[in-house]
Protein backbone atom coordinates (compact mmCIF):
# COMPACT_ATOMS: atom_id res chain seq x y z
CA UNK A 1 0.00 0.00 0.00
CA UNK A 2 2.85 2.19 -0.39
CA UNK A 3 2.58 5.57 -1.44
CA UNK A 4 -1.28 5.29 -0.97
CA UNK A 5 -1.87 7.95 1.47
CA UNK A 6 -3.60 5.71 4.09
CA UNK A 7 -6.14 7.37 6.62
CA UNK A 8 -7.98 4.28 8.17
CA UNK A 9 -7.48 0.79 8.51
CA UNK A 10 -10.02 -1.87 9.39
CA UNK A 11 -10.87 -5.34 9.65
CA UNK A 12 -9.08 -8.79 8.56
CA UNK A 13 -5.40 -8.10 8.31
CA UNK A 14 -5.70 -10.03 4.42
CA UNK A 15 -4.57 -6.81 2.70
CA UNK A 16 -1.24 -7.93 2.45
CA UNK A 17 -1.89 -11.12 1.95
CA UNK A 18 0.60 -12.03 -1.37
CA UNK A 19 -2.13 -14.04 -2.47
CA UNK A 20 -3.90 -11.53 -4.02
CA UNK A 21 -5.04 -12.60 -7.32
CA UNK A 22 -5.40 -9.07 -9.01
CA UNK A 23 -6.31 -5.38 -8.59
CA UNK A 24 -10.31 -4.47 -10.07
CA UNK A 25 -11.97 -0.93 -9.93
CA UNK A 26 -15.18 -2.68 -11.85
CA UNK A 27 -17.15 -4.87 -9.67
CA UNK A 28 -18.48 -6.56 -12.34
CA UNK A 29 -15.01 -8.12 -12.75
CA UNK A 30 -13.65 -8.56 -9.74
CA UNK A 31 -13.14 -12.88 -8.91
CA UNK A 32 -11.96 -13.98 -5.76
CA UNK A 33 -9.05 -12.81 -4.09
CA UNK A 34 -9.03 -9.62 -5.66
CA UNK A 35 -8.69 -6.08 -4.50
CA UNK A 36 -11.42 -3.59 -5.15
CA UNK A 37 -10.87 0.29 -5.47
CA UNK A 38 -13.85 2.36 -5.17
CA UNK A 39 -13.15 4.95 -7.65
CA UNK A 40 -15.76 7.91 -7.91
CA UNK A 41 -15.86 8.37 -11.53
CA UNK A 42 -17.93 10.50 -14.44
CA UNK A 43 -20.89 8.22 -15.09
CA UNK A 44 -20.77 6.30 -11.79
CA UNK A 45 -19.39 5.99 -8.43
CA UNK A 46 -17.56 2.64 -7.01
CA UNK A 47 -18.27 3.21 -3.14
CA UNK A 48 -21.83 1.74 -4.32
CA UNK A 49 -20.97 -1.31 -5.41
CA UNK A 50 -18.32 -2.24 -2.64
CA UNK A 51 -20.97 -4.66 -1.28
CA UNK A 52 -21.28 -6.28 -4.33
CA UNK A 53 -17.32 -6.29 -4.78
CA UNK A 54 -17.22 -8.08 -1.59
CA UNK A 55 -19.93 -10.86 -2.67
CA UNK A 56 -17.78 -11.68 -6.03
CA UNK A 57 -15.02 -12.67 -3.49
CA UNK A 58 -12.90 -9.51 -3.11
CA UNK A 59 -10.36 -9.90 -0.50
CA UNK A 60 -10.03 -6.25 0.60
CA UNK A 61 -11.80 -2.78 -0.39
CA UNK A 62 -9.65 0.19 -0.78
CA UNK A 63 -11.89 3.57 -0.94
CA UNK A 64 -11.92 7.67 -0.24
CA UNK A 65 -14.91 8.76 0.86
CA UNK A 66 -15.58 8.52 4.72
CA UNK A 67 -19.15 8.18 4.66
CA UNK A 68 -18.23 4.59 3.82
CA UNK A 69 -16.42 4.04 6.84
CA UNK A 70 -17.54 0.79 8.32
CA UNK A 71 -17.14 -2.85 9.05
CA UNK A 72 -16.61 -5.23 6.27
CA UNK A 73 -15.98 -8.54 6.35
CA UNK A 74 -12.87 -8.02 4.55
CA UNK A 75 -9.92 -5.95 5.33
CA UNK A 76 -11.41 -2.37 4.12
CA UNK A 77 -8.56 0.45 3.56
CA UNK A 78 -9.45 4.41 3.37
CA UNK A 79 -7.38 6.58 1.41
CA UNK A 80 -6.55 10.35 0.47
CA UNK A 81 -7.59 9.18 -3.01
CA UNK A 82 -9.00 6.28 -4.60
CA UNK A 83 -7.58 6.89 -7.95
CA UNK A 84 -4.47 7.83 -7.07
CA UNK A 85 -3.80 4.66 -4.47
CA UNK A 86 -5.44 2.45 -7.89
CA UNK A 87 -2.70 3.29 -10.13
CA UNK A 88 0.00 2.90 -7.53
CA UNK A 89 -1.93 -0.51 -6.36
CA UNK A 90 -1.68 -1.95 -10.21
CA UNK A 91 2.24 -0.72 -10.48
CA UNK A 92 2.71 -2.53 -7.17
CA UNK A 93 0.71 -5.59 -8.08
CA UNK A 94 2.33 -6.19 -11.59
CA UNK A 95 6.18 -4.97 -9.70
CA UNK A 96 6.59 -1.85 -11.42
CA UNK A 97 7.10 -2.45 -14.69
CA UNK A 98 7.67 1.35 -16.16
CA UNK A 99 10.77 1.18 -13.68
CA UNK A 100 11.76 -1.65 -16.18
CA UNK A 101 10.95 0.31 -19.47
CA UNK A 102 12.67 3.14 -20.09
CA UNK A 103 9.01 5.30 -20.14
CA UNK A 104 8.48 8.38 -22.49
CA UNK A 105 5.02 10.33 -21.90
CA UNK A 106 4.09 12.99 -24.82
CA UNK A 107 1.21 15.37 -23.50
CA UNK A 108 -0.22 18.42 -25.32
CA UNK A 109 -3.55 18.76 -27.58
CA UNK A 110 -2.29 18.29 -31.44
CA UNK A 111 0.25 15.58 -32.33
CA UNK A 112 0.49 13.41 -29.47
CA UNK A 113 -0.54 10.15 -31.37
CA UNK A 114 1.79 10.99 -34.02
CA UNK A 115 4.87 11.63 -31.40
CA UNK A 116 4.41 8.41 -30.14
CA UNK A 117 3.59 6.01 -33.04
CA UNK A 118 6.76 7.77 -34.70
CA UNK A 119 8.99 7.08 -31.75
CA UNK A 120 7.89 3.56 -31.99
CA UNK A 121 8.41 2.74 -35.27
CA UNK A 122 11.84 4.78 -34.93
CA UNK A 123 13.29 2.61 -32.12
CA UNK A 124 11.84 -0.56 -33.56
CA UNK A 125 13.56 0.27 -36.71
CA UNK A 126 17.16 1.10 -35.30
CA UNK A 127 16.43 -2.07 -33.10
CA UNK A 128 15.48 -1.19 -30.06
CA UNK A 129 12.43 -2.86 -28.88
CA UNK A 130 9.36 -1.19 -27.60
CA UNK A 131 6.02 -0.72 -27.23
CA UNK A 132 3.70 2.01 -27.15
CA UNK A 133 0.47 3.41 -26.36
CA UNK A 134 -1.59 5.72 -28.60
CA UNK A 135 -5.25 6.26 -29.45
CA UNK A 136 -4.99 4.27 -32.80
CA UNK A 137 -3.38 1.41 -31.24
CA UNK A 138 -0.67 -0.46 -28.54
CA UNK A 139 1.75 -2.32 -29.68
CA UNK A 140 4.64 -4.80 -27.58
CA UNK A 141 7.41 -5.05 -30.09
CA UNK A 142 5.38 -5.21 -33.54
CA UNK A 143 2.32 -6.83 -32.17
CA UNK A 144 -0.86 -4.70 -32.33
CA UNK A 145 -2.79 -4.94 -29.51
CA UNK A 146 -6.63 -2.63 -29.22
CA UNK A 147 -6.99 0.74 -27.84
CA UNK A 148 -10.40 1.71 -26.16
CA UNK A 149 -8.69 4.87 -24.99
CA UNK A 150 -5.53 7.72 -25.21
CA UNK A 151 -4.16 6.54 -21.98
CA UNK A 152 -5.30 3.15 -21.03
CA UNK A 153 -6.57 2.49 -17.30
CA UNK A 154 -3.99 1.67 -14.59
CA UNK A 155 -4.91 -1.73 -14.15
CA UNK A 156 -4.87 -2.19 -17.94
CA UNK A 157 -1.62 0.05 -18.17
CA UNK A 158 0.56 -1.78 -15.71
CA UNK A 159 -0.44 -5.31 -17.29
CA UNK A 160 0.61 -4.30 -20.57
CA UNK A 161 3.98 -3.09 -19.94
CA UNK A 162 4.77 -5.85 -17.77
CA UNK A 163 4.16 -7.71 -20.78
CA UNK A 164 6.34 -5.51 -22.46
CA UNK A 165 8.85 -5.54 -20.05
CA UNK A 166 8.76 -9.90 -19.87
CA UNK A 167 8.47 -9.91 -24.00
CA UNK A 168 12.05 -7.56 -23.73
CA UNK A 169 11.21 -4.32 -24.51
CA UNK A 170 13.76 -1.77 -23.53
CA UNK A 171 11.47 1.25 -24.16
CA UNK A 172 7.94 2.43 -23.95
CA UNK A 173 5.71 5.16 -25.34
CA UNK A 174 2.55 6.50 -24.26
CA UNK A 175 0.03 9.80 -24.79
CA UNK A 176 -0.47 11.01 -21.48
CA UNK A 177 -4.12 12.62 -22.34
CA UNK A 178 -5.16 15.42 -19.75
CA UNK A 179 -8.66 13.46 -18.95
CA UNK A 180 -5.99 10.76 -17.83
CA UNK A 181 -3.85 13.10 -15.30
CA UNK A 182 -6.90 14.44 -13.94
CA UNK A 183 -8.36 10.96 -13.37
CA UNK A 184 -4.82 9.83 -11.80
CA UNK A 185 -4.40 6.69 -14.29
CA UNK A 186 -0.60 7.57 -15.07
CA UNK A 187 -0.16 7.74 -11.01
CA UNK A 188 2.31 5.29 -9.85
CA UNK A 189 4.47 5.09 -12.97
CA UNK A 190 8.23 5.60 -13.24
CA UNK A 191 8.94 7.68 -16.48
CA UNK A 192 12.25 8.55 -18.14
CA UNK A 193 10.93 11.33 -20.07
CA UNK A 194 8.08 13.60 -21.15
CA UNK A 195 7.15 15.80 -23.97
CA UNK A 196 5.07 18.83 -24.52
CA UNK A 197 3.97 19.54 -27.98
CA UNK A 198 1.54 22.35 -27.32
CA UNK A 199 -1.64 22.73 -26.00
CA UNK A 200 -5.02 25.01 -28.30
CA UNK A 201 -8.81 24.95 -27.69
CA UNK A 202 -9.59 21.38 -26.67
CA UNK A 203 -12.08 19.70 -23.76
CA UNK A 204 -13.46 22.56 -22.65
CA UNK A 205 -16.80 20.45 -22.05
CA UNK A 206 -14.49 18.67 -19.55
CA UNK A 207 -12.21 21.33 -17.98
CA UNK A 208 -14.38 24.28 -17.87
CA UNK A 209 -12.00 27.11 -18.22
CA UNK A 210 -8.62 27.06 -20.45
CA UNK A 211 -6.66 27.13 -17.35
CA UNK A 212 -8.01 24.14 -15.54
CA UNK A 213 -6.55 22.50 -19.01
CA UNK A 214 -3.30 24.02 -18.77
CA UNK A 215 -3.09 22.88 -15.13
CA UNK A 216 -3.86 19.07 -16.13
CA UNK A 217 -1.48 19.25 -18.68
CA UNK A 218 1.11 20.82 -16.26
CA UNK A 219 0.71 18.40 -13.41
CA UNK A 220 2.59 15.87 -15.78
CA UNK A 221 5.74 17.61 -15.72
CA UNK A 222 5.37 18.27 -11.97
CA UNK A 223 5.44 14.79 -11.21
CA UNK A 224 8.67 13.98 -13.48
CA UNK A 225 11.57 12.39 -10.84
CA UNK A 226 15.18 14.73 -10.96
CA UNK A 227 16.64 11.52 -12.83
CA UNK A 228 13.82 12.33 -16.04
CA UNK A 229 13.71 14.84 -18.95
CA UNK A 230 11.09 17.72 -19.89
CA UNK A 231 11.14 18.02 -23.44
CA UNK A 232 9.57 21.13 -23.96
CA UNK A 233 8.39 23.30 -27.46
CA UNK A 234 9.55 26.37 -27.35
CA UNK A 235 7.62 28.11 -29.43
CA UNK A 236 4.37 27.44 -27.68
CA UNK A 237 4.10 30.13 -25.03
CA UNK A 238 2.61 28.42 -22.39
CA UNK A 239 5.65 25.81 -23.01
CA UNK A 240 7.74 27.17 -19.90
CA UNK A 241 4.33 27.51 -17.84
CA UNK A 242 4.31 23.49 -17.63
CA UNK A 243 7.88 23.17 -16.16
CA UNK A 244 7.73 26.04 -13.91
CA UNK A 245 7.59 23.18 -11.22
CA UNK A 246 9.01 19.97 -12.48
CA UNK A 247 12.26 18.25 -11.10
CA UNK A 248 13.28 16.65 -14.42
CA UNK A 249 15.94 18.22 -16.20
CA UNK A 250 14.06 20.62 -19.09
CA UNK A 251 15.05 20.93 -23.01
CA UNK A 252 13.75 22.85 -25.24
CA UNK A 253 13.22 22.29 -29.04
CA UNK A 254 11.55 24.10 -31.47
CA UNK A 255 11.66 26.09 -35.30
CA UNK A 256 11.70 29.70 -34.36
CA UNK A 257 13.04 29.90 -30.74
CA UNK A 258 16.23 29.51 -29.13
CA UNK A 259 16.49 25.44 -28.17
CA UNK A 260 18.94 23.01 -27.80
CA UNK A 261 17.26 21.03 -30.73
CA UNK A 262 16.75 23.42 -34.03
CA UNK A 263 15.11 22.59 -37.30
CA UNK A 264 13.54 24.26 -40.02
CA UNK A 265 12.02 23.32 -43.35
CA UNK A 266 14.05 23.94 -46.46
CA UNK A 267 11.58 22.52 -49.57
CA UNK A 268 7.85 21.43 -48.71
CA UNK A 269 6.10 19.39 -51.42
CA UNK A 270 3.14 17.06 -51.07
CA UNK A 271 5.58 13.91 -51.28
CA UNK A 272 7.82 15.03 -48.61
CA UNK A 273 9.47 17.67 -47.32
CA UNK A 274 13.29 18.69 -46.71
CA UNK A 275 14.18 19.43 -43.36
CA UNK A 276 17.48 21.27 -41.20
CA UNK A 277 17.68 19.40 -38.04
CA UNK A 278 20.32 19.96 -36.16
CA UNK A 279 21.89 21.67 -39.43
CA UNK A 280 21.77 18.32 -40.75
CA UNK A 281 19.98 17.56 -43.69
CA UNK A 282 17.02 15.25 -43.79
CA UNK A 283 14.74 14.28 -46.21
CA UNK A 284 11.48 13.53 -44.55
CA UNK A 285 7.79 11.92 -46.95
CA UNK A 286 5.90 13.37 -43.81
CA UNK A 287 4.44 17.24 -44.55
CA UNK A 288 3.40 20.28 -43.32
CA UNK A 289 5.05 22.74 -40.11
CA UNK A 290 2.83 20.94 -37.65
CA UNK A 291 5.14 17.73 -38.54
CA UNK A 292 8.03 19.19 -38.47
CA UNK A 293 7.61 20.15 -34.75
CA UNK A 294 6.54 16.49 -34.71
CA UNK A 295 9.76 15.20 -36.59
CA UNK A 296 11.94 17.59 -34.11
CA UNK A 297 10.14 16.58 -31.13
CA UNK A 298 10.68 12.39 -32.00
CA UNK A 299 14.56 13.20 -33.14
CA UNK A 300 14.94 15.28 -29.91
CA UNK A 301 13.36 12.59 -27.81
CA UNK A 302 15.91 9.41 -29.01
CA UNK A 303 18.69 11.88 -28.44
CA UNK A 304 17.68 12.34 -24.69
CA UNK A 305 17.28 9.09 -24.43
CA UNK A 306 20.95 8.33 -25.60
CA UNK A 307 20.39 7.25 -28.90
CA UNK A 308 22.88 8.39 -31.77
CA UNK A 309 22.58 11.77 -33.76
CA UNK A 310 23.26 10.01 -37.11
CA UNK A 311 21.16 6.60 -36.57
CA UNK A 312 18.50 8.70 -35.40
CA UNK A 313 18.61 10.97 -38.72
CA UNK A 314 18.92 8.11 -40.50
CA UNK A 315 15.91 6.58 -39.14
CA UNK A 316 13.37 9.49 -39.64
CA UNK A 317 14.26 9.34 -43.28
CA UNK A 318 12.21 5.76 -43.72
CA UNK A 319 9.25 6.92 -41.14
CA UNK A 320 6.02 7.53 -43.30
CA UNK A 321 2.65 9.19 -42.10
CA UNK A 322 0.77 7.71 -39.44
CA UNK A 323 -2.78 6.46 -40.25
CA UNK A 324 -5.50 9.08 -40.17
CA UNK A 325 -3.00 11.58 -39.95
CA UNK A 326 -2.07 13.36 -43.49
CA UNK A 327 -2.97 9.88 -44.90
CA UNK A 328 -3.52 10.66 -48.80
CA UNK A 329 -5.06 8.46 -51.51
CA UNK A 330 -5.07 9.48 -55.28
CA UNK A 331 -7.45 8.49 -57.50
CA UNK A 332 -6.25 7.43 -60.95
CA UNK A 333 -7.87 11.21 -62.33
CA UNK A 334 -5.46 12.79 -60.43
CA UNK A 335 -7.72 13.98 -57.30
CA UNK A 336 -6.25 13.54 -53.94
CA UNK A 337 -8.19 13.07 -50.56
CA UNK A 338 -6.21 13.77 -47.39
CA UNK A 339 -7.33 12.11 -44.32
CA UNK A 340 -6.78 13.91 -40.77
CA UNK A 341 -7.79 13.79 -37.09
CA UNK A 342 -7.84 17.35 -37.02
CA UNK A 343 -10.98 18.07 -34.68
CA UNK A 344 -9.81 21.38 -32.95
CA UNK A 345 -9.43 24.81 -34.91
CA UNK A 346 -6.14 24.66 -34.34
CA UNK A 347 -5.14 21.74 -35.86
CA UNK A 348 -7.69 22.03 -38.74
CA UNK A 349 -5.85 25.79 -39.73
CA UNK A 350 -2.55 23.61 -39.50
CA UNK A 351 -3.82 21.02 -41.82
CA UNK A 352 -5.46 23.23 -44.45
CA UNK A 353 -2.29 25.70 -44.17
CA UNK A 354 -0.28 23.20 -45.28
CA UNK A 355 -2.42 21.82 -48.16
CA UNK A 356 -2.10 25.81 -49.49
CA UNK A 357 1.65 25.61 -49.06
CA UNK A 358 1.84 22.49 -51.71
CA UNK A 359 -1.23 23.38 -53.95
CA UNK A 360 0.14 24.39 -57.21
CA UNK A 361 -1.43 26.85 -59.64
CA UNK A 362 -5.51 26.60 -59.99
CA UNK A 363 -5.70 23.47 -57.43
CA UNK A 364 -8.49 24.05 -55.20
CA UNK A 365 -9.03 22.68 -51.78
CA UNK A 366 -12.32 21.15 -50.98
CA UNK A 367 -12.54 20.45 -47.35
CA UNK A 368 -15.27 17.90 -45.56
CA UNK A 369 -15.57 18.66 -42.19
CA UNK A 370 -17.79 17.86 -38.79
CA UNK A 371 -17.75 18.71 -35.22
CA UNK A 372 -18.17 15.86 -32.46
CA UNK A 373 -21.43 15.79 -30.57
CA UNK A 374 -21.67 15.98 -26.40
CA UNK A 375 -18.10 17.88 -26.42
CA UNK A 376 -17.09 21.29 -26.36
CA UNK A 377 -19.16 23.56 -28.37
CA UNK A 378 -17.40 26.59 -28.65
CA UNK A 379 -15.32 25.35 -31.13
CA UNK A 380 -17.35 24.71 -33.52
CA UNK A 381 -17.85 28.20 -34.92
CA UNK A 382 -13.99 28.51 -34.87
CA UNK A 383 -13.41 25.15 -37.49
CA UNK A 384 -16.34 26.62 -39.58
CA UNK A 385 -14.92 30.20 -39.63
CA UNK A 386 -11.18 28.34 -40.36
CA UNK A 387 -12.71 25.78 -42.91
CA UNK A 388 -13.99 28.57 -44.88
CA UNK A 389 -11.52 31.28 -44.79
CA UNK A 390 -8.72 28.67 -46.10
CA UNK A 391 -10.70 26.68 -48.12
CA UNK A 392 -12.60 26.79 -51.91
CA UNK A 393 -15.17 24.49 -50.95
CA UNK A 394 -16.97 23.66 -47.58
CA UNK A 395 -18.82 21.06 -47.00
CA UNK A 396 -20.19 21.08 -43.53
CA UNK A 397 -21.29 17.97 -42.39
CA UNK A 398 -21.86 15.21 -39.66
CA UNK A 399 -18.82 13.76 -37.20
CA UNK A 400 -19.88 11.67 -34.77
CA UNK A 401 -22.89 13.26 -33.53
CA UNK A 402 -23.61 11.49 -30.66
CA UNK A 403 -26.83 12.09 -28.63
CA UNK A 404 -27.20 15.92 -30.80
CA UNK A 405 -28.73 16.57 -33.68
CA UNK A 406 -26.34 16.96 -36.03
CA UNK A 407 -28.10 19.39 -38.36
CA UNK A 408 -27.68 21.35 -35.09
CA UNK A 409 -24.36 20.92 -34.47
CA UNK A 410 -23.72 22.15 -38.58
CA UNK A 411 -25.70 25.37 -37.51
CA UNK A 412 -23.41 25.80 -34.42
CA UNK A 413 -20.55 25.87 -37.46
CA UNK A 414 -22.18 27.79 -39.71
CA UNK A 415 -22.04 30.81 -36.43
CA UNK A 416 -18.77 31.33 -37.17
CA UNK A 417 -18.56 32.14 -40.87
CA UNK A 418 -18.18 35.65 -42.57
CA UNK A 419 -21.04 36.69 -44.70
CA UNK A 420 -18.42 36.29 -47.53
CA UNK A 421 -17.90 33.26 -47.37
CA UNK A 422 -21.37 31.81 -47.22
CA UNK A 423 -21.37 30.91 -51.10
CA UNK A 424 -18.94 28.48 -51.04
CA UNK A 425 -20.75 26.14 -48.10
CA UNK A 426 -22.40 23.71 -48.71
CA UNK A 427 -24.45 21.50 -45.80
CA UNK A 428 -24.86 17.62 -46.19
CA UNK A 429 -26.15 15.81 -42.72
CA UNK A 430 -25.05 12.32 -44.31
CA UNK A 431 -21.11 12.23 -43.92
CA UNK A 432 -20.79 9.20 -46.53
CA UNK A 433 -22.81 11.72 -49.30
CA UNK A 434 -21.21 14.62 -48.46
CA UNK A 435 -17.64 12.74 -49.06
CA UNK A 436 -19.26 11.02 -52.26
CA UNK A 437 -20.09 14.97 -52.97
CA UNK A 438 -16.78 16.59 -52.73
CA UNK A 439 -15.17 13.95 -54.71
CA UNK A 440 -17.94 14.18 -57.80
CA UNK A 441 -16.70 17.83 -57.64
CA UNK A 442 -13.24 17.64 -57.75
CA UNK A 443 -11.08 18.13 -60.79
CA UNK A 444 -8.04 16.03 -61.56
CA UNK A 445 -4.94 17.48 -59.34
CA UNK A 446 -7.92 18.74 -56.95
CA UNK A 447 -7.29 18.43 -53.44
CA UNK A 448 -9.88 17.11 -50.72
CA UNK A 449 -9.58 17.18 -46.81
CA UNK A 450 -11.77 15.09 -45.31
CA UNK A 451 -11.02 16.56 -41.61
CA UNK A 452 -12.43 14.88 -37.91
CA UNK A 453 -12.34 11.28 -37.80
CA UNK A 454 -8.97 10.28 -39.24
CA UNK A 455 -8.46 6.76 -38.50
CA UNK A 456 -11.84 6.17 -36.61
CA UNK A 457 -13.31 2.98 -37.95
CA UNK A 458 -17.14 3.98 -36.76
CA UNK A 459 -19.53 6.83 -36.41
CA UNK A 460 -21.44 7.36 -33.37
CA UNK A 461 -24.91 8.18 -32.88
CA UNK A 462 -27.60 8.46 -30.40
CA UNK A 463 -25.41 5.34 -28.09
CA UNK A 464 -24.74 3.44 -31.01
CA UNK A 465 -21.28 2.31 -33.04
CA UNK A 466 -21.83 2.16 -36.54
CA UNK A 467 -19.28 1.20 -38.81
CA UNK A 468 -17.45 4.25 -40.54
CA UNK A 469 -14.05 4.81 -42.32
CA UNK A 470 -13.21 7.68 -44.24
CA UNK A 471 -10.14 5.76 -46.20
CA UNK A 472 -13.15 3.38 -46.86
CA UNK A 473 -15.55 5.23 -48.38
CA UNK A 474 -12.76 7.29 -50.36
CA UNK A 475 -11.25 4.09 -51.87
CA UNK A 476 -14.69 2.92 -52.52
CA UNK A 477 -15.63 5.87 -54.52
CA UNK A 478 -11.97 6.40 -56.31
CA UNK A 479 -12.39 2.30 -57.35
CA UNK A 480 -16.16 3.28 -58.84
CA UNK A 481 -15.16 6.19 -60.30
CA UNK A 482 -11.91 4.39 -62.41
CA UNK A 483 -14.58 1.41 -63.25
CA UNK A 484 -16.98 4.18 -64.85
CA UNK A 485 -14.28 5.75 -67.34
CA UNK A 486 -12.70 2.03 -68.49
Amino acid sequence: MLNCDILLKRGPGVVTNPNITGIAFDSRKVVPGMVFVAVPGTQTNGHLYIDQAIESGASAIVYDDPEHDKEYPVASVRVRNAANALGNLAAAFYDHPSSVLRLTGVTGTNGKTTTVTLLHRLFNRLGYKSGCFTTICNYIGDQAGEATHTTPDPVQLNRIMREMADSGCRYAFMEVSSHALVQHRVAGLTFAGGVFSNITHDHLDYHKSFDDYIQAKKSFFDLLPENSFALINADDRNGRIMVQNTRAKVEFYGLKSAAKFKARIIESHMDGMLLHIDQTPVWSRIIGTFNAYNLLAVYSCARLLGIGKEQVLQGLSMLETVKGRFQHIRSDQGVTAIIDYAHTPDALQNVLKTIQQVRKGKVKIITVVGAGGDRDRTKRPKMGRIASELSDLVILTSDNPRNEDPEQIIKDMQNGLDLRYHKKIITITSRKEAIKTACMLARPDDIILIAGKGHEDYQEIKGTRYHFSDAEIVDEIFRMNKTKNL
